[in-house]
């Protein structure tokens, strides 16, 4: 059965709260969805905090990131991050930009991600590294301009994850379910990361680990339960976004 168009707006707020539910968006960060029936479109909430977004929020918007409709609603200024991520990579269908506190001290201290548990893998091998003020001069960090997402989605590349220094994370996903779990277990795996650091030398997974680990399918049943799992804690404390 194909998704319906209500359906993919619903999933997109639900993964909004569940992404803030679960820590890795607080006040800020964005997650978009590509329009299930016209790939050139995406769905992106309105400038709002994450844990608020509704099915109401959401703006449709052409690869250019401009309003597919006039709209009074206030948009993301970074709203080009998402459109040029499309453009450039048709098999992605969800973006997130976020700067989860357990990421900041990778980015901070420009150190790799390095997968160092199983569920790690989902952030890939070596994920790249993107510099805005490298290419484009002093900065206040905002990715407002069609020509930064486009540079951003250039060195994201193949990857489903980029580091951007002094900044955050942008992720990339198969769909929302897989986005959302990319998203999660990165950062649970940063955080072991960081902790596992200050107490010896770490053992990571190796290429091959991280390959099987996070190849297409691999976590399929995972991906369910735990989106399972996360409605449920949101359902628990009277979170779930209202139907249209």
């Amino acid at each position: 059965m194909s998704i319906t168009i209500e359906d993919i707006k619903y999933d997109l707020a639900l993964a909004y709260r569940i992404l803030a539910n679960e820590g890795v968006l607080d006040t800020f960060g964005h997650v978009s969805v590509r329009h299930p029936e016209n790939p050139d479109h995406y769905f992106l909430s309105r400038s709002r905090a994450p844990e608020l977004v509704e099915p109401g929020d959401l703006i449709e918007y052409d690869l250019d990131s401009e309003p597919v409709s006039p709209s009074n609603l206030p948009p993301y200024s970074e709203r080009v991050i998402h459109g040029e991520i499309y453009k450039a990579r048709p098999d992605v269908m969800a973006v997130c930009h976020h700067h989860a506190a357990a990421f900041m001290p990778l980015i901070v201290a420009q150190t790799d991600y390095t997968p160092v548990v199983h569920l790690g893998s989902v952030g890939g091998d070596s994920p790249p590294w993107w510099d805005q003020r490298a290419s484009f001069g002093d900065t206040n960090y905002l990715v407002v301009k069609p020509e930064e997402g486009g540079s951003l989605a250039e060195a994201l590349g193949e990857h489903m994850m980029v580091m951007m220094n002094r900044h955050g994370v942008t992720v990339a996903g198969s769909d929302l379910c897989d986005l959302a779990f990319r998203c999660v277990y990165s950062c649970r795996n940063a955080e072991f990361q960081a902790q596992a650091s200050q107490n010896g030398e770490i053992d990571p997974l190796s290429k091959g680990d991280i390959a099987l680990g996070s190849q297409e399918g691999s976590l399929t049943r995972g991906h369910a339960r735990a989106w399972e799992h996360w409605t449920v804690r949101l359902q628990r404390n009277n979170w779930l976004p209202p139907k249209s």
